[in-house]
């Protein structure tokens, strides 16, 4: 055996008795430049100690356009994208625009297999569906953004922080423990993943439709899913948000 043999086969012994999460979090912060790593770094840490970024509250009086963010547009956000539309059109929201772009997308790429396949499930073929990376002009246009998870969220941050305000978990509008949480990337799993993402992805936009619906007709910010937030939990939010 060779000394390269050798040590391959030691950091394959390695990834064996490593938990593969343990792993991917290394794997991201390594992809992540030293401003969004040290942003997720907080998140992470923030997140594990139950203080997550709570900011429905940071929706716009009257947001006129929306874009959901994920790794590759190949996945979650052209679905939320999808679902928006649908579920926009069937509130009356048709002065809303809606778009979906990728951190790291790549220009032209079609929807994953898996979404093309789940997505047609629930009757909304992502078959013409193109990716889309994210611009500063998308930024700059955007009243609210919508990241699926902390990466996401890290990135957004570290390379546009005068529009932190505006950048929001999408599982905000989540229901019960899956709420302010993040969306995993079922690209990292299966067909069953994916239909599973995509039936959270169904309830956020649900709940995020008639958010807006409620801003439009009481011109105040509405109350979350699952009740009114405390004082304390206000402070946690923005805690987090920072």
């Amino acid at each position: 055996m060779t000394g390269d043999q050798e040590k391959s086969g030691i950091r394959q012994a390695i990834r064996n008795l490593v938990p593969m999460a343990l792993l991917r979090e290394r794997d991201i912060m390594l992809r992540l430049g030293p401003k969004a790593r040290a942003v997720y770094a907080r998140l992470k840490l923030l997140d594990s100690l139950g203080v997550r970024s709570h900011n429905t509250h940071f929706l716009g009086p009257n947001p006129h356009f929306v874009i959901f963010v994920c790794f590759g547009n190949i996945m979650r956000s052209p679905m939320a994208e999808a679902l928006f539309r649908k579920a926009a059109l069937e509130a009356d929201l048709t002065d809303v625009e809606v778009s979906s772009a990728g951190l790291h997308a790549i220009p032209g790429r079609e929807a994953h297999p898996w979404a093309l396949c789940a997505a047609a499930e629930m009757g909304l073929p992502l078959t013409e569906h193109r990716a889309r990376r994210l611009t500063p002009d998308m930024v700059s246009r955007a009243d609210s953004i919508f990241a699926m998870d902390l990466q996401n969220k890290a990135e957004l941050l570290a390379s546009y922080p005068e529009s932190r305000k505006k950048i929001l978990m999408l599982s905000a509008f989540a229901d019960g423990k899956a709420r302010d949480r993040e969306i995993p990337d079922p690209y990292f799993g299966n067909l069953d993943t994916t239909r599973g993402c995509y039936v959270t992805l169904q309830t956020c936009i649900l709940n995020l439709t008639a958010a807006l619906v409620a801003l439009r007709t009481t011109r105040v910010p509405p109350k979350t899913p699952s009740g009114p937030s405390t004082r304390k939990g206000h402070q946690q939010a923005d805690i987090a948000h920072r």
